[in-house]
């Protein structure tokens, strides 16, 4: 069974979860929001769900409620933040605040981030562009959970991507996807209600194929997007290399199977070459390559195009990229979030941990 939420109650209990542990009240609200705006957008295994996930990382001296996020390196275009162990969803607005700036001046601003922790959903980020007339680019390393194509070696993240580019007439295209063949929280979601998931997804310990979502706790491994080399595994595992070395090797934060992990009963690696999980972002002012008004009316003509192909079928329609997520915002900000039983519980208990209501 779920339980229904509305949007702003559960923003608040977020933030003040947070706020009891430490954090000043600007930050706690920018991580509730972070939060919130996954479940909105229909991506509940990064959304309040994670909550306790990030107070356990304060509680083992992972994530720092209050760091002194900073830059450390800079170019006119450019810049290099350390997180200071703070918390990913705090660190990449800071960082793509950052980019935004330095794109207004230089036409496009890149920051890469080391010494962070989760960030939450990439497009949280990205489409802090959006407004103003500009194409954002979000992405972050994650713990190693992803082998490389014939292997079944643990060597890198879901490692998401997400770009988001405006529109004048039409929702915004918003491609925020995993290079993996699913997100590490959607087969949390499947343990939870107790389903298998597709084939493909993962396999177990030997390198067998499995539905069984828990076998990734088993020692299996999640797979690059493609699955298998007939269906372009090489491609997935491409994509998610590059958002390691970008994330990572360009900022000074670990990368491949050194990535920290998520779970804090999980010990951090020795001997790492870099600190904490990294991010990348960039932001792209439209008008530093063609007149404005000239991108907007290619880029609605674009989605026009799109929008008016024929489907397959007579139910079917094309699906833009951001399309599914705008329906999930705008249904569940009007009608609430829906929670599982075990995430009612967990923050249930959350909250008596922490002497409040929920």
């Amino acid at each position: 069974m779920d339980q229904q939420f509305t949007s702003e109650y559960l923003k608040d209990f977020i933030q003040k979860v947070f706020e009891a542990k430490g954090m000043n009240t600007y930050q706690s609200s920018e991580c509730a929001e972070g939060l919130i705006t996954a479940d909105l957008r229909g991506i509940d295994s990064h959304g309040v769900a994670r909550l306790s996930g990030y107070v356990r990382l304060m509680d083992a001296g992972r994530l720092n409620p209050n760091p002194n996020i900073r830059v450390v390196y800079e170019t006119p275009s450019t810049a290099t933040i350390n997180a200071d162990s703070g918390s990913g969803l705090y660190a990449g607005q800071v960082a793509m605040k950052i980019a935004i700036e330095k794109a207004k001046m230089a036409g496009t601003g890149w920051v890469a981030v080391s010494n962070s922790n989760h960030f939450g959903i990439a497009a949280h980020h990205a489409m802090l562009a959006i407004p103003h007339d500009m194409i954002g680019i979000a992405m972050t390393n994650a713990s190693p959970l992803v082998s490389p194509p014939q292997s079944s070696s643990r060597m890198l993240g879901t490692n998401p991507i997400c770009i988001a580019v405006p529109s004048r007439k039409h929702a915004h295209l918003v491609l925020d996807m995993a290079t993996s063949t699913a997100a590490n929280g959607k087969l949390e979601i499947a343990q939870r209600k107790g389903k298998e998931i597709p084939k493909g997804w993962l396999v177990d310990k030997n390198s067998n194929e499995s539905t069984n979502a828990n076998e990734l706790k088993a020692g299996g491994a999640l797979l690059p997007l493609g699955s298998d080399i007939d269906h372009g595994i090489h491609k997935g595992f491409g994509l998610a290399s590059m958002v390691d070395i970008l994330s990572a090797v360009l900022s000074g934060a670990n990368y491949g199977p050194w990535v920290p992990p998520f779970v804090s009963f999980l010990p951090l690696i020795e001997n790492s070459p870099g600190k904490g999980i990294g991010h990348f972002f960039g932001a792209m002012r439209v008008d530093a390559f063609r007149p404005i008004d000239s991108y907007y009316e290619n880029i609605d003509n674009w989605i026009e195009k799109f929008k008016s192909t024929p489907a397959n079928n007579i139910k079917g329609r094309v699906i833009l990229p951001g399309e599914f997520e705008d329906e999930f915002y705008e249904k569940r900000f009007k009608e609430g979030i829906p929670l599982h039983d075990a995430v009612v519980d967990d923050l249930k208990k959350l909250a008596t941990e922490l002497g409040l209501t929920f």
